[in-house]
């Protein structure tokens, strides 16, 4: 059986946030496929440990030179002097594409696969913003984007948008286009029962991201005055939301919840007001799996095909939103939205990528 280095960002020590939901899917599947013996994983970080300013201070100097947060030379050269041990080296961020860089200019015979979770330029514009030294990082990203497009033999891209971007930019045709999906994690035997409260509970979920922030600032100054609601913010690093954004009090702010299935069954509606961004939302895909009546933005939704009414519905301005929920108000539906959990099992389960990955294994 063929073998595969698996260039991984990090280990988590807790909560796994969306890119990292993301990565141990791409891990499942190519383990299923190859034996999970046969597939090694090298961590950029490992959040077991503590990071020193020492970390810092290496990480920073790097930048300029093309090497992402995490990477050195070193490092590089570690994983190409591994690499001649395995046939696949699967690098799971395009960020990292000095990588794929390195190991073809060593003579590397394997096959390279890097894999998009965004186009990463525009995932680090969007984060970021003007701050201070964010031109060194988005022009790190670009440098890596491009690189992994020069260098890898397969490229994978998680939707048509972006794939179009990166044949924009860069000149490569992506070889698939892999959605973000999940192992399902709420198969049982039965489902929540009810029906929407007339004072439904809107849930955001997201980890604390600028893009995420202001999506749930722009909603709890727009939109939440205007209906009768409660809402909560779920999310990693949440604890700080209200240091740097106008949020109310009446607001439930939960930070770091180990498990988010008790949030999800107790929510009536889940809303994703993301208004920028790449890649696909994966707080989508939870939602779908969970079975959850869904109001999102044009971003959240992108990448991901469905009947936006039979979900609940897609808006991009404050009345549309407000429109939305009071329709839920006036007329209560199912809290289990049983379109959402089918469209998750036919179109973003695990299983249903599988072919996808031993296509670009094989090809």
């Amino acid at each position: 059986m063929k073998k595969l280095l698996f260039i991984r960002y990090k280990k988590t020590a807790n909560v796994l946030e969306g890119g990292e939901q993301v990565s141990q899917k791409n891990w499942t599947v190519l383990s299923g496929l190859l034996g999970s013996e046969n597939v090694t994983t090298y961590y950029i970080h490992d959040e077991n440990r503590k990071r020193t300013l020492s970390d810092y201070i290496q990480g920073a100097f790097w930048f300029p030179f093309g090497y992402f947060f995490g990477i050195t030379p070193k490092r590089v050269k570690e994983i190409v002097t591994m690499a001649g041990s395995y046939d696949y080296v699967f690098i799971d961020r395009s960020v990292f594409g000095i990588i794929a860089k390195k190991l073809k200019g060593s003579g590397y015979k394997g096959r390279v696969i890097a894999f998009f979770h965004n186009v990463e330029k525009l995932y680090f514009q969007a984060k970021l913003g003007h701050r201070p030294g964010s031109f060194i990082v988005t022009r790190c990203a670009s440098k890596n984007d491009g690189w992994s497009c020069r260098y890898a033999d397969r490229i994978i891209a998680l939707n048509a948008r972006d794939a179009g971007v990166i044949e924009s930019m860069y000149s490569r045709k992506t070889d698939a286009l892999v959605p973000v999906a999940f192992t399902d994690k709420y198969n049982q035997d039965s489902y929540p029962q009810g029906m929407t409260s007339k004072r439904p509970l809107c849930l955001i979920l997201g980890a604390y991201f600028g893009p995420n922030c202001e999506g749930i600032e722009w909603f709890a100054q727009n939109v939440l005055p205007h209906v009768d609601i409660r809402m909560r913010i779920v999310g990693k690093g949440m604890s700080r939301i209200r240091e740097n954004y106008k949020i109310p009090d009446e607001v439930e702010v939960i930070s770091d919840a180990p498990d988010l299935k008790p949030y999800f069954e107790e929510a009536d509606i889940m809303v994703l007001p993301i208004f920028k961004g790449s890649g696909m939302k994966v707080k989508t895909c939870e939602s779908l799996m969970y079975g959850k009546n869904i109001i999102a933005t044009d971003e959240a939704l992108e990448g991901y095909e469905l009947d936006y009414e039979r979900m609940g519905a897609k808006c991009n301005t404050a009345q549309e939103f407000i429109q939305a929920i009071r329709s839920f108000i006036d007329n209560p539906r199912p809290r289990f939205n049983s379109y959402s959990r089918r469209i998750f099992l036919e179109k973003y389960s695990a299983d249903r990528v599988v072919d996808s990955f031993r296509n670009v294994l094989e090809r």
